[in-house]
């Protein structure tokens, strides 16, 4: 993960149109990739650069790897020694879904909470349970 704390101004929608923003260069994603072998990294900026053709957004995904747009709160995670889980789902209607990463860091780690402390997220209820239809969406199925 690139911290750059581009996350805590997010309300600020006029900020986001503005050039340049925190990026990660098409060098520096060559190295990590390729030489420190890194299948994914992810940054808080809604974009992988500021070039006109994103040029590393493109090499990305042209040369099989993925990453995360829009992280938050890497000012709260070590910088070493975390592990970052992966979710998410391809809600009714979505064209996929937001992906939530979360770090989990050390015991002593002074941010966070356990999964004791806060279970999981409120989610709306469904008359029936949630099964993937041929395409793989989740809807409410009838038993």
């Amino acid at each position: 993960m690139v911290r750059s704390d581009w996350y805590k101004k997010w309300e600020d929608v006029k900020r986001f149109n503005r050039k340049p923003f925190p990026g990660v260069s098409l060098d520096a994603l060559k190295f990590l990739h390729l030489e420190r072998k890194i299948l994914f990294h992810g940054h808080e900026p809604l974009d992988t650069d500021t070039t006109p053709n994103l040029e590393g957004e493109y090499w990305l995904l042209h040369n099989n790897f993925c990453q995360a747009e829009g992280v938050m709160n890497l000012d709260k995670v070590p910088e070493a020694g975390a592990l970052i889980t992966i979710g998410f789902a391809k809600p009714q209607g979505g064209t996929g879904g937001y992906a939530r990463y979360i770090a989990i860091c050390p015991q002593n780690w002074k941010y966070g909470v356990s999964v004791l402390e806060s279970p999981g997220a409120t989610l709306p209820k469904q008359p029936y349970p949630l099964k993937r239809d041929k395409n793989g969406v989740l809807k409410p199925t009838k038993p």
